[in-house]
């Protein structure tokens, strides 16, 4: 079932998030292997079959969202619970819809899910990805780090003027 995602900028309008199915795996795998490839080729670390089968190895349909416009699938995001927080993983947006707005508000509707819930959001990301900027303009902080990934978390209700303390 399609849930109508309340949108704040112009550029991002028309999208909803539908639960995923497991038909839609394969979908997944490519866009995660597309969206990912420039900053796992710069680290070093893109292999053409591995980028597929991890998101095969940890899909999750029951937590797992569909962002679609004008009916075709756009990206995903999951949400997941573990180790006492919520896991944002598998945000993906086809590259013909970054930069528009679109991820923003995808995550602003996450978080307003997750603020309602009290929790706190954890997730990964490569390093030197752009995607750490998006992250850090909604209240994520770093955690930890490592030479592939940063490690982030957000508190219920963090803004980036009000970050977490860490």
């Amino acid at each position: 079932m399609a849930v109508p995602a309340r949108t704040t900028s112009a550029h991002a309008e028309g999208w909803v998030l539908r639960s995923a199915v497991a038909a839609d795996i394969e979908v997944i795998a490519e866009l995660r292997a597309t969206v990912m490839r420039a900053d796992l080729e710069r680290l070093g670390r893109y292999d053409e079959h591995r980028v597929r089968q991890r998101l095969r190895d940890s899909f999750s349909p029951q937590h797992t969202s569909i962002i679609m416009i004008d009916g075709e699938p756009a990206g995903c995001v999951t949400v997941r619970p573990a180790e006492g927080r919520q896991w944002l993983e598998h945000f993906y947006l086809a590259p013909h819809c970054q930069g528009r707005g679109l991820g923003s508000a995808v995550l602003r509707t996450v978080l307003e899910r997750t603020d309602a819930q009290g929790m706190t959001v954890g997730l990964n990301v490569l390093q030197g990805s752009a995607a750490r900027r998006l992250y850090e303009r909604h209240g994520f902080v770093v955690e930890a780090q490592d030479p592939i990934d940063v490690f982030m978390m957000r508190p219920p209700g963090a803004t980036a003027s009000t970050p977490a303390k860490t």
